[in-house]
């Protein structure tokens, strides 16, 4: 995205309305343009930072992005791999994925006997990661708060509770 023209439109306006004070005051205003042609540039390369942080948010799956090649800025939209579109909408257009899940109420007070808080270390795949943040942002919740909602949730519930790794297996027959 070429920020220049946008720039020296700006530099334009600000000329055209110095001229009412006078040619003094259009050279005034020229040389303060020139000085800041940096600072214009800057804030509106934020301006496009916030925009697409913004579009980040309201896109699912997906990440906007702002490169700069040289002194230009360029969106970059990054999809997940599995997002290759269905028969129904063809290949490179959204599948539809479902909406994130609903938040879990939130966790009851520590019990009887319970220490508060405590701090757990936890690996996952990017992608999962991805999606947790997806789903926080959209309850309008801290990414903590919604994996310990969604903790609480799933060990209160049995029918949710993962099996141990060779539970539920069953082997039968016969051998010589």
């Amino acid at each position: 995205m070429d920020l220049t023209s946008y720039i020296e439109n700006l530099r334009r306006e600000f000329g055209d309305a110095a001229d009412a004070a006078g040619p003094e005051a259009r050279a005034t205003a020229e040389r303060l343009t020139a000085m800041l042609d940096s600072a214009v540039r800057l804030t509106l390369i934020e301006v496009l930072s916030e925009a697409a942080d913004e579009l980040t948010r309201q896109l699912d799956p997906g990440v906007v992005d702002v490169r700069m090649r040289g002194r230009e800025p360029q969106f970059v939209l990054t999809v997940p791999d599995h997002w290759h579109g269905s028969p129904a909408t063809g290949p490179g257009q959204p599948p539809f994925p479902p909406p994130p899940p609903e938040p879990p109420a939130p966790p009851a007070p520590p019990g009887e006997g319970e220490q508060g808080t405590a701090r757990m270390t936890l690996r996952l795949p990017e992608s999962l990661k991805s999606r947790i943040e997806q789903a926080a942002a959209s309850s309008g919740a801290s990414v903590n708060a919604w994996l310990v909602r969604a903790l609480t949730a799933a060990l209160s519930d049995p029918q949710q509770r993962p099996s141990p790794p060779g539970a539920g297996r069953r082997i039968s027959g016969w051998v010589r």
